[in-house]
């Protein structure tokens, strides 16, 4: 992904700390970004040792936002421990950010963090991504907007493809043929616009909530018969990973 020329270069200006990796989130992950989608820069870095330690803290989350030659961009990091304490929970979001092939930065501790988490994904996960189905649904239900719905859509099929084979994939393009037939009609009218309504030929509301609710259950079955475990395998060498960050 080409980003617009110099955001790379605010954000780095303007960020406080030294950045383990970035990664792009948001529609450009997920295979449908619009002209005026927003670029979603997420990421974690690493507070100084004096940060930590003494009595004035540094900032364990930095959020950053502005307009870049009318592209609109929002930035998110987290320090590395919070962000390992995040992997440590049924977080499918966070998974997605240090997995993305969107890579505008990274480094050897954002390689030992990718290696890390197939040993992290459990079958709990499967719980976030039906919270975020759920919400995306209710707010396709009142905006009748095309983009929550295609989240909808977009988040069951990771969800039901992570429990399956343990491997994260974000991209919606690459999920299509567990989806019905006409989602890559939607993902098309989605492209031409952030915040479009369904096209005219779309599916009406009854067999969009019968294919959402038919995925919903794919995902529960294929949460209760998932090979994977109960709790993350690899937690020790996360602790290891931030104390040497630390110390190191």
């Amino acid at each position: 992904m080409n980003l617009p020329e110099g955001m790379i270069d605010r954000f780095a200006a303007d960020h406080p700390y030294p950045r383990a990796f970035v990664t792009v989130s948001g529609a450009h992950l997920y295979g449908f970004p619009s002209k005026d989608s927003d670029v979603d820069l997420r990421g974690v870095h690493l507070l100084p040792l004096e940060e930590i330690v003494g009595l004035e803290t540094g900032e364990e989350t930095v959020t950053l936002m502005w307009d870049h030659a009318g592209v609109e961009a929002d930035a998110v990091t987290h320090d590395l421990a919070k962000f390992c304490t995040l992997l440590l929970r049924r977080n499918g979001y966070v998974l997605e950010q240090v997995m993305s092939p969107l890579v505008v930065a990274t480094s050897p501790v954002h390689a030992e963090l990718k290696a890390l988490v197939p040993g992290l994904i459990t079958f709990h996960h499967a719980h976030h991504y039906l919270g975020f189905a759920r919400s995306q649904w209710k707010l396709f239900e009142r905006s009748g907007e095309l983009k929550p719905l295609l989240y909808t859509f977009r988040v069951l099929l990771t969800g039901i493809h992570l429990m399956r084979t343990g491997e994260v994939e974000a991209d919606l393009t690459r999920l299509t043929g567990d989806g019905p037939s006409y989602l890559p009609e939607l993902i098309e009218a989605k492209r031409a616009a952030e915040h479009g309504a369904l096209p005219e030929d779309a599916p009406g509301r009854s067999r969009l909530q019968d294919d959402v609710a038919s995925l919903t259950a794919r995902l529960e079955e294929e949460r209760d018969g998932s090979d994977l475990p109960e709790s993350p395998s690899d937690r020790r060498a996360l602790h290891d990973l931030v104390v040497r960050s630390r110390l190191g």
